[in-house]
């Protein structure tokens, strides 16, 4: 759910922080509420409509509000062939690919566990970064992490019981899709760091272009429904228009007030209320290794964001 506006944004950036009128911890709070109910929506969505449908309404209303936000402020869309490219590969690795598998994973496994598999993306990330980003160092504190993250995942999963009754297809798409959000951060950070276009221009321009991509997929793959529940319809429009178009405002505007680091603590909320929306609301079955393995999984994920401090110069 990570924008290039998001990924790109450097500490320098966040030097001259604009006042907001709401409180930052507010907008937080809704910014968790919001993410954290997308996977319901997701669910409720794909009751009437086939996975890459409820996809492409959701980047159509988010595109819709991202729009609307631009003509307010007067925005262009961003120049350059090459700038162009480089948003089409993240438009692909962070919106189209991951709102998809995510979209096909809830056919088969709850809300719940789609929410909790989200959560695994700082570990993927971490673990990639290592790989990928010469400026990441890996600590004993981080590695540990690491490795208590994938133990929570195992637990979610109830690998001592031989992952019984779960549905391997459903949740390897639900982990991949969260996999493919560090993946997409790391090549924006590689392509597009430092740009010179506005965070609204580039997260406009991205997902339209990640609308374009679910416009030419969506009629291959899917036939046009015969009737539009009003729920699910619902369901897809509050996705897109809040999950992915308010959304999107919100957390640029918190990198831009907090920075990144304070920002991205959203990531540890959403699984707790999206397994709190999935019990309560859908009525999926909950046994105690989810939200033990969740904060595990938590707990991992929060020692991997955890840096060494700068060293201390030699001559004060």
């Amino acid at each position: 759910m990570t924008t290039v506006a998001s990924a790109t944004r450097t500490p320098s950036a966040t030097r001259t922080r604009p006042r907001r009128a709401l409180d930052w911890r507010v907008r937080f709070a809704v910014l968790s509420l919001i993410w954290g109910f997308s996977f319901l929506l997701i669910k409720v969505g794909t009751e009437s409509y086939a996975p890459f449908q409820v996809t492409l309404g959701r980047l159509v209303f988010g595109t819709a509000v991202l729009a609307a936000a631009m003509a307010l402020k007067r925005e262009r869309l961003p120049r350059g062939a090459r700038t162009w490219a480089h948003l089409t590969v993240a438009a692909f690795l962070l919106n189209a690919l991951p709102f998809s598998l995510f979209a096909y994973a809830e056919l088969t496994i709850p809300s719940t566990l789609a929410g909790i598999c989200n959560a695994t993306s700082p570990l993927w990330g971490m673990a990639l970064s290592l790989v990928a980003l010469s400026e990441d160092r890996p600590t004993r504190v981080r590695v540990a992490g690491l490795g208590l993250g994938f133990l929570g995942v195992l637990t979610v999963l109830g690998a001592w019981q031989g992952f019984a009754g779960l549905d391997a297809g459903g949740t390897a798409m639900a982990l991949l899709a969260s996999l493919s959000y560090p993946i997409g951060w790391i090549y924006v950070r590689r392509t597009l760091a430092g740009s010179s276009h506005s965070n609204l221009s580039l997260t406009g321009a991205q997902l339209l272009l990640a609308t374009l991509q679910l416009a030419v997929v969506t009629p291959l793959f899917t036939s046009l429904p015969t009737a539009f529940p009003v729920l699910p319809l619902l369901a897809v429009a509050a996705l897109g228009a809040l999950g992915t178009g308010f959304a999107v405002l919100l957390q640029y505007g918190l990198v831009a007030e907090v920075g990144p680091t304070t920002a991205q603590m959203v990531t540890y909320f959403i699984p707790v209320i999206a397994t709190a929306a999935g019990v309560a609301l859908l009525g999926e079955s909950l046994t105690w290794s989810t939200p033990v393995g969740a904060v595990i999984v938590l707990a991992g994920a929060a020692l991997t964001q955890i840096r060494p401090r700068a060293r201390a110069s030699a001559h004060t």
